[in-house]
């Protein structure tokens, strides 16, 4: 099965890729130090330490490999190929939710780099997906638990 298309800003790019290098040059070295200590406690059958030193390299490992597989994939979003004329990945967005004045502003950016309390929200999200290809002022609704809600977009910029 073919994996769904990743986009990364440059930003988000080098945030994985030392998050990547961290992992293989620091974090795996500091959990085989560990392991070779828990190792010194002797019986692995009642060694706690052991397992869970084991456990914290399974899942280091597992995120090595996901890294690599997100940054192989990645749909780098150039700069300069961001417009302002409609919502996409690498542009922020501001939005009125109707029957409000309150203004919210969020960045789009592909699902691996998607932080909602940095107000960077995933082009995959429900409201991401709403506004992708979008104008200004054109009007979205989203559909939550608590039912539909109604946006306008009042301004897209480039971040």
């Amino acid at each position: 099965m073919a994996e769904k298309e990743v986009f990364l800003t440059k930003e988000g790019l080098l945030k994985l890729q030392e998050e990547l290098e961290t992992l293989k040059t620091v974090t795996r070295r500091e959990v085989a130090e560990r392991i070779k200590i828990a190792l010194g406690y002797g019986d692995l059958s009642e060694n706690a330490e052991y397992d869970q030193a084991k456990n914290e390299q399974a899942q280091v490992e597992e995120r090595i490999a996901k890294l690599e597989s997100i940054l192989g994939d990645a749909k780098i979003v150039d700069d300069e190929d961001i417009t302002t004329e409609k919502v996409n990945v690498g542009t922020v967005v501001t939005i009125i939710e109707e029957g409000t004045e309150d203004k919210e502003t969020y960045t789009i950016v592909g699902s691996a780099e998607s932080d909602p309390l940095a107000g960077k929200i995933s082009n995959e999200s429900p409201l991401g997906s709403a506004l992708l290809g979008k104008r200004r002022k054109d009007k979205i609704e989203v559909h939550a638990p608590d039912g539909v809600i109604r946006y306008t977009i009042v301004s897209i910029r480039k971040s």
